[in-house]
């Protein structure tokens, strides 16, 4: 989709076209919706051929996720980057701003269809759950159809007046921009209020079909509602900066002059540095997601982490370490096109040492999956000597430490050349290092204290250990200022001088959080067991039971493969979009 020429008229038919597109789908899918069932006798559930019905609506739903999950992180930075060019008056950044959100038209048809697809699959193969949701959320629909619209008419909007929006008229650019956001908050906030009250139910009384609406307001805003919130608005900018950072590698392998390899080496460290700068975080918002499900309910939350899911969080955690791991590897490739980046060289290894040890730890399961003789031998279900490493104590500890480890390596970068002149500068590094020094002693002495106290206090004090570390953070980033203010330059970073393998590691780094999204997003629904809104409505379907693990795997690894074949069409119409450009000029 190219942004078309004319002026307004040129720009505003675009727009008519994407909204009759998105229009044409859902009017579609509302005579579908109404005339398919029309078609079957009435039933609670009906079974779809061959791979069944759960496996449908979860391919359905996982993919549509995560197509949603790109259409609503990529505008936060493309605004974030238009900012920022008006603000330093760098038109770089305003082209990469425009790069991302060509990217972001492209894929609001695939959302919209993924959608309306999904909606057709509960409908007519789970009708009794629908009717039940439609019970407590029925005022929603309204609002969540025009919050729809909205978004994709001012995103449509800020696509194709980019060029027409310039110099004195882009204050008006910014606030489309700012609109296109707010459509995609009140559109992630509505969603995980349904989302949220299937894990979390309030607001009613009553079980399956026969329920009492007692507060609409309750039943919206439940337990897990919030942090759903903030957890999806992390995961989002993190997700949609890897599949961002995943295009510029793209384009940087298929560049033919040294210009291309400098913009999208250019774009790709952009991409990956707002993907790393949501994902910091984004462990301390499972953690209060988690906090809030076990605060519902024990029996779910002892299900989420020490139950059937248990081995699944060894998963996760070699995931996420292999996330840092990949994080800190492009770092430190990227210093070598940073002169005085050398420097540093002498701290991959003992960051290195942080993220291996913590991953170690982390990937430590506290039950082991044994025979009986194994275990036998062992005297019991845990490791002799390892089993300890097993328990939330040491993993909250591990996984503060690679967090702590990998923004120290992101700060070096930041420092690569750069050479403090500041009278400040020996003080501030020294507050710096004796900061680090008692945040490090803490969070360990959190981490072993947590033996020796009962479970409640041990929960309580494990928030202590991010708190930490975000403190030690926000306090190194105030010295920094002063540190480096009419700091020496050593020269210039080489953009475009980067390893074909840095490349290869953004293109990791996105399907490793593609793939843990759907893991997550797995978990997260799994842990209702048989239940489609827990402890009030059951699910009484055939497939009313957890699947076994390699089964869930290998369904999220195809959703995974498919998400990428949709992704791989939306990069190849991007650049049929910047090539009709190009030529129209």
């Amino acid at each position: 989709m190219a942004a078309k020429g004319g002026g307004w008229p040129g720009a505003l038919a675009g727009v008519r076209g994407g909204i009759l597109k998105i229009s044409l789908i859902l009017i579609v899918v509302y005579l579908v919706v109404f005339l398919l069932p029309r078609l079957f006798e009435a039933a609670d559930y009906r079974e779809f051929p061959v791979i069944g019905s759960r496996v449908l609506v979860w391919c359905l739903a996982q993919a549509h996720l995560m197509f949603a999950a790109f259409v609503l992180g990529v505008p936060i930075f493309a605004l974030i980057a238009e900012v920022m060019g008006v603000v330093i008056k760098d038109e770089r950044y305003d082209g990469l701003a425009k790069e991302f959100t060509r990217l972001l038209a492209m894929s609001y048809t695939f959302t919209a269809t993924l959608g309306g697809l999904l909606l057709i699959a509960l409908v007519t193969l789970y009708p009794r759950f629908v009717t039940h949701m439609e019970k407590v959320f029925d005022p929603t629909w309204s609002f969540y159809v025009l919050a729809i619209f909205s978004e994709a008419l001012v995103a449509y909007l800020y696509w194709y007046s980019w060029d027409l929006l310039q110099g004195k008229r882009k204050r008006w650019h910014l606030f489309i921009g700012v609109l296109v956001n707010l459509g995609g908050i009140a559109i992630l906030v509505i969603t995980n209020a349904w989302t949220g009250y299937m894990m979390t139910p309030a607001g009613v009384e009553g079980t399956d079909l026969a329920i009492t609406v007692t507060s609409r307001y309750d039943a919206f805003t439940n337990f897990a509602w919030n942090p759903l919130n903030i957890h999806r608005l992390l995961a989002n900018v993190c997700f949609g900066g890897s599949i961002v950072g995943a295009y510029a590698a793209f384009r940087f392998l298929a560049a033919t002059n040294d210009d291309e390899r400098e913009r999208y080496d250019w774009m790709g460290y952009v991409g990956s540095f707002i993907a790393v700068a949501a994902f910091i975080p984004l462990p301390f918002a499972g953690y209060y997601l988690g906090l809030e499900i076990y605060s519902y309910s024990q029996q779910m939350g002892v299900s989420m982490m020490g139950g059937s899911f248990a081995q699944l969080w060894i998963l996760q955690a070699i995931l996420i370490g292999s996330l840092f791991l990949g994080i800190n590897l492009y770092l430190w490739l990227a210093m070598g096109r940073i002169p005085g980046g050398e420097r540093y060289r002498k701290y991959q290894a003992p960051v290195l040492f942080a993220l291996a040890t913590g991953l170690a730890v982390w990937a430590t399961p506290h039950t082991i999956i044994a025979t009986f003789a194994e275990m036998k031998a062992m005297g019991s279900a845990h490791h002799p000597k390892l089993g300890f490493l097993g328990v939330m104590s040491a993993k909250n500890t591990a996984v503060n430490v690679m967090i702590l480890a990998t923004f120290l390596n992101f700060m070096l970068y930041r420092r690569g050349n750069k050479q403090s002149t500041s009278s400040f500068g020996s003080v501030g590094k020294g507050i710096q290092a004796l900061a680090l020094l008692a945040v490090g002693v803490g969070i360990v002495w959190i981490g072993v204290y947590g033996y020796f106290v009962p479970a409640a206090v041990r929960v309580g004090l494990s928030k202590y250990q991010p708190l930490m570390v975000g403190a030690y953070m926000v306090l190194f980033l105030v010295l920094e200022a002063p540190i480096y203010r009419g700091a020496k330059s050593l020269g210039e970073i080489r953009w475009g001088q980067m390893p074909r393998i840095s490349q290869y590691v953004l293109f990791f780094l996105a399907v490793t959080f593609t793939w843990l999204m759907g893991l997550m997003g797995y978990i997260r629904s799994g842990i209702r067991q048989h239940w489609h809104v827990y402890q009030v409505m059951r699910d009484t379907s055939d497939s009313a039971y957890i699947p076994t693990h390699g089964f869930a795997t290998m369904v999220v690894s195809i959703i995974v493969i498919l998400f990428f074949l949709f992704v791989s069409m939306v990069f190849a119409m991007a650049m049929r979009s910047e090539l009709k450009e190009r030529q129209a000029s």
